[in-house]
């Protein structure tokens, strides 16, 4: 078995006529196809914007994907912008809304692109967060511990997963949430509907 990828993938602008739930459904198929190995993907959540009252709500999903051809992370990232651009996405603004986001969260136990520029980039403030970008790929992803539209999900597929430098499983950042977090992220049924 090769490496695997944890990704989460979120949309809350319709795209093709279609609304963001089917762009999710599509863009999970596309990313399974894409990475040409076996992939296990989550439910579909309805989750508020982030930041709140940015925009319309977010669905959401994630899935962990075999990589079988791939061997460095920023190939992985150029594959997932691929699949955002055939979505639609425009990056426009820093957390605006859009069509498709992909974000690769993590590979295997990969610490990206050093264990110091992770570090800097987990302790930013939330203000600095909204106005520094880095520039280039960080891994695992620097605020994965802190979203619960991203863990819920990520629980589905990979509970057990562990933080290479928090120590933690994606189970137990989830559960260190606080409930009223953790309350926004809705499951959807086969139907879309809450």
């Amino acid at each position: 078995m090769g490496k695997t990828a944890l990704i989460a993938l979120g949309g809350n602008l319709p795209w093709g006529g279609q609304p963001p739930l089917q762009t999710i459904i599509a863009a999970l198929q596309a990313v399974s196809q894409a990475f040409g190995g076996p992939s296990k993907s989550s439910r579909l959540y309805r989750t508020p914007a982030f930041p709140a009252g940015s925009g319309p709500d977010y669905i959401n999903a994630a899935t962990l994907v075999t990589l079988r051809h791939i061997d460095r992370a920023e190939e992985i990232l150029v594959k997932l912008h691929e699949i955002e651009s055939r979505f639609g996405r425009e990056r426009l603004t820093r957390w605006g809304m859009r069509s498709l986001d992909l974000d690769l969260l993590a590979v295997d136990d990969l610490v990206h692109p050093d264990l110091v520029t992770w570090q800097h980039w987990h302790d930013l403030s939330p203000a600095d967060q909204t106005r520094e970008t880095p520039q280039g790929l960080i891994l695992p992803h620097p605020r994965l511990q802190d979203r619960a539209f991203v863990l819920v999900p990520l629980a589905d597929v990979a509970p057990d997963w562990r933080h290479p430098v928090l120590g933690l499983t994606i189970r137990q950042m989830r559960d260190a949430l606080p409930v009223s977090l953790l309350q926004e992220v809705v499951a959807l049924d086969s139907a879309g509907l809450t």
